[in-house]
């Protein structure tokens, strides 16, 4: 599909209360272009992803980048975000839209210009043109996430700000027989923090796989699912914890699940903090992610060449 199609209302279908162009409903004027970009980023002294006026968010931030680039306002940029990643948490395949009024014919000097504004600690990695049915949530079919624990006497200093220090030695056979419960379709409210905002959340999600992996001292729990709700993963992680402590049984985590309580689940474990997390990738409808026609190359950043010169020699 081309372009041209854009020129319908582009948010009309996907109405969230926090994109712009969601709060006061306009057509746009044709012709618009669709981008998506893929992010990383050290969570570690952001506010997370979402848009604060007040403090330092990584929306906030790249917008203010994308109003520097494409001299457009904030309403007419219409970022949206695939996951609104919570304050400290980190991202190796953060997605992302925007919109805007007209094409490019290459996006490699946009995509250097984004990452010359964006502070070191955020990059982005790749920027493609999107087709209109593209939408960095609505379009999502999966995610997956990564939560590193340290699980040694000494924390490696290295790994202080990406990894949660365990310093007791944990029962990775229990842990990887009690996530095998989180796979399938279940009510995870008993993982759920409260929402911060008044979205109606459908408890229910599906977990693909739950895999623990151990490398030295680092003992990663990959999940993979096809959504989360608020913090699902970082509690899911806190019981699995408590498991590998041998303070728990394996087996409590149905009987948690079935209460729908989260006020059971902190009885016994508190929420993991959040500088373990990475959010690794997000999947979307194959269909979803087919490049427009006639629209410009990939961008997955220039490489630079250096000339030769004479050297002197002493």
């Amino acid at each position: 599909m081309g372009y041209a199609a854009l020129g319908l209302p582009l948010a009309a279908a996907h109405l969230d209360v926090d994109d712009p162009c969601n709060q006061k409903p306009q057509l746009q004027t044709p012709p618009a272009y669709k981008w998506r970009l893929v992010l990383s980023y050290d969570g570690n002294r952001f506010s997370g992803w979402q848009y604060q006026s007040s403090t330092p968010t990584l929306q906030c931030l790249l917008e203010q980048a994308l109003t520097r680039a494409t001299k457009l306002e904030r309403n007419e940029l219409c970022v949206v975000g695939a996951s609104r990643t919570d304050a400290g948490v980190h991202a190796l395949g953060q997605v992302a839209h925007f919109v805007t009024p007209f094409n490019y014919e290459g996006l490699h000097d946009i995509h250097a210009a984004l990452n010359g504004l964006l502070p070191p600690d955020v990059r982005v990695r790749e920027i493609s043109p999107a087709i209109p049915e593209f939408h960095a949530r609505f379009s999502v079919t999966g995610k997956i996430y990564h939560y590193k624990i340290y699980n040694d006497t000494v924390m490696d200093p290295f790994h202080r700000l990406y990894a949660y220090h365990n310093l007791s030695k944990l029962n990775i056979s229990a842990m990887k027989e009690a996530s095998k419960y989180f796979v399938g379709k279940h009510d995870f409210s008993s993982f759920a923090n409260k929402q911060r905002n008044d979205r109606i959340v459908n408890p229910v999600k599906n977990i693909f796989r739950v895999d623990i992996i151990e490398k030295g001292p680092i003992l990663q729990v990959e999940v993979e699912g096809s959504g989360f709700l608020y913090r699902q993963v970082r509690n899911m992680v806190a019981l699995l914890i408590q498991i590998g402590r041998e303070a728990l049984p394996p087996d409590i985590v149905p009987k948690i699940l079935e209460t729908c309580d989260r006020k059971e689940l902190a009885k016994v474990a508190l929420v993991a903090p959040p500088h373990g997390l990475f959010l690794v990738e997000v999947k979307y409808k194959e269909e979803h992610l087919e490049l427009p026609e006639n629209g410009p190359a990939v961008s997955f950043g220039r490489h630079h060449t250096i000339s030769k010169c004479k050297l002197q020699y002493y």
